[in-house]
């Protein structure tokens, strides 16, 4: 059927149909994706999981969707399945050594684990890290918790924003006495409550 076509037509052919590949890998990868993450909706609203799993999971899908349609996509423009798994071989290679050299990034990691488990805070809880005693440190809203940091938006003691954000390592938090309040209310009454306290000793 192809030597039925015109020679313009069939030069063309070998042009139209990788890129129509590619078309259709990138919307079938982009439909599944929302796919999974209704589906993941639906099952963490019925189990009631923490804001955190369900960014994670998120995250997880999202990577392992385009991953796999990356390599899809290679696939049609011509570059082999060696020459595929002999370059992601040698990339695993190479991040795992890199992991095991820094341990500080493994510790993050662990540590964002272990904040996910025992969940000694969560998204827009207000956190303090002490530094020695009652002695104040970094502190803000918790905005986001990826694997290496957490993000904390800066406020006054209004419990407005600042305007800008901390990224602390997740391993600190464990190194760290954490002081926690669960809403911005509740963090301007102990600030009040601390400076009546500082004034009564003064007087």
């Amino acid at each position: 059927m192809r030597e039925q076509l015109p020679v313009w037509v069939q030069e063309w052919l070998g042009v139209i149909v990788p890129l129509g590949q590619v078309a259709l890998i990138i919307l079938v990868a982009w439909l599944l994706r929302l796919l999974a993450r209704r589906l993941g909706d639906r099952l963490w609203k019925r189990y009631d999981a923490p804001p955190e799993l369900v960014i994670g999971s998120r995250r997880v899908v999202t990577f392992l969707i385009s991953a796999a349609a990356f390599l899809l996509i290679l696939q049609r423009l011509g570059v082999s399945g060696t020459v595929l798994w002999t370059a992601f071989t040698g990339f695993a290679a190479v991040a795992a050594v890199a992991f095991f050299a820094a341990w500080s990034v493994l510790s993050n990691i662990f540590c964002t684990m272990l904040i996910l488990a025992t969940r000694p805070f969560r998204l827009h809880d207000h956190v303090e890290i002490l530094e020695s005693g009652d002695k104040p440190g970094l502190g803000g809203r918790v905005t986001d918790i990826n694997l290496v940091y957490t993000t904390l938006q800066e406020v006054d003691d209004a419990g407005e924003a600042r305007g800008s954000v901390l990224r602390v390592p997740n391993s600190l938090f464990f190194q760290r006495s954490v002081r926690r309040w669960r809403s911005a209310e509740d963090r301007r009454r102990a600030l009040k409550a601390g400076k009546r306290r500082e004034s009564s000793l003064d007087v």
